[in-house]
């Protein structure tokens, strides 16, 4: 029985563009492929230089696999440190729950960040969140989710 609902599970999850195996973890191991669409930046400027500065960006999801409509939409908000160094945390929506990232990138052509938690089917997720830009205007990246647990 508990074999076959992983596997149900499992299927399930690949019809959603979400790879995954069985594990005794509650969330993963499992890979989550989509793309973005940037369609929102707000910059906030807080004074002289760039440090305390805040950018807000808010982006489309896609699985263009199953749908041209989007599957999601995520908010991220970076805090300049030093330079073009920024503290980012983003929230990513999709249908089955939410997963939250965060960490430290000095640009935004290619970072990662930690997969700090999530809710719903992503409740208490770990692992590593990648993104890397595919398109300058309108900005597109490509997002792989490494769930590990």
């Amino acid at each position: 029985m508990h074999r076959t609902v992983i596997l149900l599970v499992a299927a399930g999850l690949g019809a959603l563009g979400i790879s995954a195996w069985a594990s005794n973890a509650q969330t993963g191991p499992a890979l989550i492929r989509i793309t973005s669409t940037q369609v929102r930046y707000t910059f906030v400027n807080v004074g002289r230089g760039t440090s305390g500065d805040t950018e807000i960006i808010r982006q489309k999801l896609y699985n263009k696999k199953i749908t041209k409509t989007p599957i999601g939409h995520a908010v991220i908000t970076c805090t300049f440190t030093f330079g073009k160094a920024r503290s980012c945390q983003g929230t990513y929506f999709l249908a089955s729950g939410k997963l939250v990232v965060g960490g430290s990138i000095s640009n935004r052509d290619i970072y990662e960040f930690a997969i700090m938690g999530g809710t719903g089917l992503y409740n208490n997720a770990r692992g590593s969140f990648t993104a890397i830009r595919t398109r300058k205007s309108p900005r597109r990246e490509f997002l792989i989710f490494r769930l590990t647990g």
